[in-house]
């Protein structure tokens, strides 16, 4: 609920200094314009919007149907230190006669550029309350000491990540005060039209252009070290130049350095070079066309780190300008971009790659947040700021309700009978779970997918769970790194060469994380099961199949060509019978419950499977049910014929305790109990002595497909930070 409804409108002055802050600002004006009986909204312009150099930005500003209050020019020009102090001042001249005549209830400031320094002291000295969006970032520059110096001087902050809001709680800021929203930008990148990005592509490119062959380059000065700075962007044209790619180079912004960078590009000729088209502003619902297809992005913008992740676009980000951002795995640093050859070589590495969609930085609904926290201010509340000194509460992580979300991943578990999707918390808890029967054909089946997934993220909001990513588990070899199914089990038809990141990261915008099923169960060992705090141990599963997954100093071994952990196709013998694989003598020719399966049927057929106490139905499938039923009743037959499945897994499992000595081994699945023991014989009795005290345990997870799709998601999500 609001904490307060306003007995009038709320008057909001919402100040833009340039482009960039404006990509974040105008979906907040779009929202509180779009409520005027609620809202007065006044616009104030300054900074680079006013200057030819930079494009005259606020014609874009005019050209979205926002009256613009006032304008101010409050830029000294030289490009220098010195002139960034002269601007902060003439800003400071300036603002009052105008913060005076708008009386407005609250200003709206965004980030960390030094024009919105001279906003936020102006309104903090005229007793205006201040919105401060995006506090708490860490970059790594100068930047770093405004941010944060605004975001003592603001009563309120929006932040996008929770290490932002983390920050914020360690600056003694008020917890009721901080708002973890998301960037504002998202709520229109992840809603734009993406159908006719190839005109977008061509008009700033050339009609040759093609969708992933070009590099979109941003590099701004350094102002901590704007001689250095300059000299990398030389180290970066000449990589570009030599590279040749066409390229799309936008130029710097106006801080002190900008002016040299800009001798740089004409001194190497990149204004009138065939390969290169440099621009002074791009409007940005075509901006992010053209970084959400480009092959790279290079330079250190904090678009490469922020916007360009929630397509999965490959980023260079050269220097320290953005090294303390949180990034997605698109993010490839190159710190000491000290040669030209480095700068080569990431372009290399980088170019045309796809990776995952991150929504580390919003998920698309921060304007509704924003818009409500605003809603809730009560102007009947004290002006002065409270400081929550040490010690401070437990992190809060709370929405515009004040209601802590549940972290949480979508897991997919792809079986051969059955389709199952659920909400996992990172306490290992299935929140919600959703059941469909695996349709046979591959269209029928990603359809499914996509609309069971879209069902449960919605489903999610209401549950108060918060969306990470989806982790997929699904039978077969699988290119985690691609996340493509190779080639699927004969349990699933048309299931190879099948690429299911792509089609799920595009429809959900969310990261996707694809892996074998005997793989998932042993990552979910690892979070939630017994294998939590092991350092080397073995997950088997014992089903329809028998599958498994490796674990080695904490890390999962995918191999070389991703078979690793194929432990259910292990010749135990030569001449045994044959296996779905292809091959003969194999454990799952033994042990699987298919397996188990073909043998009942063959005692039913010869009438020596039923013995007293037991029957079968006419329109029941003998299964390997029916003939552990029978092993139970004495029959000597069925026993025997579990003791030998047993005594294969056996066999297999000392081939991979000889192997890679793990310290643990666990059975998962339906057929654990009834195999663990005569593995345990079978170690003692055939494997060497040296293993044979290995600890051999049966799983105490009930979903452990579920769960390893859901601690993909969950690990990488939580702990990829540079």
């Amino acid at each position: 609920m609001e904490k307060n409804i306003n007995q009038r409108k709320l008057r909001v002055c919402v100040a833009t200094c340039n482009r960039a802050d404006y990509s974040k600002l105008a979906p907040i004006m779009f929202g509180i314009k779009a409520e005027p009986d609620r809202f007065v909204l006044s616009v104030v312009v300054i900074g680079s919007h006013l200057i030819d150099d930079y494009g005259n930005t606020y014609r874009m500003i005019e050209q979205d149907d926002f009256d613009i209050q006032a304008r101010l020019h409050t830029i000294v020009r030289g490009e220098d230190e010195a002139s960034m102090v002269e601007s902060v001042g003439l800003a400071l001249v300036k603002l009052p006669d105008v913060l005076n005549r708008l009386n407005p209830d609250i200003i709206v400031v965004h980030g960390d550029r030094f024009d919105a320094l001279a906003l936020a002291t102006s309104a903090a000295l005229m007793n205006i309350r201040i919105l401060h969006i995006e506090g708490g970032e860490v970059s790594g520059t100068i930047d770093d000491s405004i941010r944060h110096s605004i975001t003592k001087l603001a009563h309120y902050h929006a932040c996008c990540t929770r290490s932002a809001e983390q920050h914020l709680i360690a600056m003694c800021e008020d917890h009721d005060r901080i708002l973890l929203a998301g960037c504002p930008s998202y709520d229109k990148l992840l809603s734009v039209n993406n159908k006719d990005y190839m005109s977008v592509i061509k008009m700033w490119l050339g009609d040759d252009a093609k969708s992933g062959e070009y590099i979109v380059a941003l590099q701004h000065p350094v102002t901590t070290d704007i001689k250095h700075s300059i000299k990398m962007f030389e180290f970066t044209l000449d990589a570009l130049l030599s590279f040749n790619k066409k390229t799309l180079i936008l130029f710097p912004n106006i801080d002190a350095g900008s002016k040299e960078m800009v001798r740089v590009m004409r001194k190497k000729g990149v204004e009138h070079h065939p390969n290169f088209r440099a621009v002074k502003h791009v409007p940005f619902e075509q901006f992010i066309q053209l970084v959400a297809h480009a092959g790279c992005m290079i330079g250190n913008s904090s678009c490469g780190v922020r916007e360009a992740g929630a397509f999965g676009t490959p980023v260079i980000n050269l220097g320290t300008r953005q090294t303390g951002r949180e990034t997605g795995e698109n993010v490839l640093h190159v710190r000491d971009a000290d040669t030209q050859n480095k700068i080569i070589h990431a372009l290399q590495l980088q170019f045309g790659k796809r990776y995952p969609c991150s929504k580390i930085y919003g998920d698309g609904n921060a304007v509704p947040r924003i818009v409500k926290f605003l809603k809730s201010i009560s102007l009947d509340e004290p002006l002065q700021k409270k400081f929550c000194f040490p010690p401070v509460k437990e992190s809060i992580s709370q929405d515009i309700d004040h209601i802590l979300e549940t972290l949480s991943a979508l897991a997919v578990d792809l079986g051969g009978t059955n389709l199952r999707i659920g909400i996992v918390s990172m306490t290992g808890e299935i929140i919600k779970k959703y059941v469909q029967p695996n349709p046979k054909t591959y269209e029928d089946r990603i359809e499914l997918i996509l609309k069971m997934c879209v069902e449960a993220a919605s489903e999610a909001v209401k549950l108060n769970c918060r969306i990470l990513g989806v982790g997929i588990s699904t039978g077969g070899r699988v290119n985690p790194r691609e996340g493509v199914v190779l080639h699927s089990t004969k349990l699933i038809q048309e299931w190879s060469s099948v690429d299911l990141r792509t089609p799920l990261s595009d429809t959900l915008h969310l990261p996707v994380w694809v892996d074998n099923d005997g793989n998932c169960a042993a990552l979910a060992e690892r979070k939630f099961g017994q294998g939590k705090g092991i350092e080397d141990f073995v997950t088997v599963i014992t089903g329809t199949g028998i599958g498994g997954g490796v674990i080695h100093n904490h890390e999962l071994v995918h191999g070389s060509s991703f078979c690793a952990g194929e432990l259910g196709h292990i010749m135990v013998s030569f001449d045994g019978p044959d296996c779905m694989c292809g091959s003969r003598g194999c454990v799952e020719a033994y042990a699987s419950g298919i397996a188990l399966q073909r043998e009942a049927k063959k005692l039913h057929d010869e009438d020596m499977l039923l013995v007293e106490g037991m029957s079968v139905k006419n329109d029941e499938s003998v299964s390997a049910v029916h003939l552990i039923q029978a092993a139970k009743f004495g029959n000597t037959k069925a026993s025997n014929i579990l003791k030998t499945a047993g005594t294969a897994l056996g066999i297999g499992v000392i081939n991979i305790l000889h192997t890679i000595n793990p310290s643990l081994v666990i059975l998962s699945g339906v057929l654990a109990n009834q195999y663990v023991n005569v593995v345990k014989d079978v170690i003692r009795q055939r494997g060497l002595a040296s293993i044979q005290n290995v600890d051999v345990v049966v799983s105490s997870l009930s979903d452990p497909a579920l769960l390893g799709a859901a601690s993909m998601v969950l690990d990488y999500t939580t702990r990829r930070t540079y």
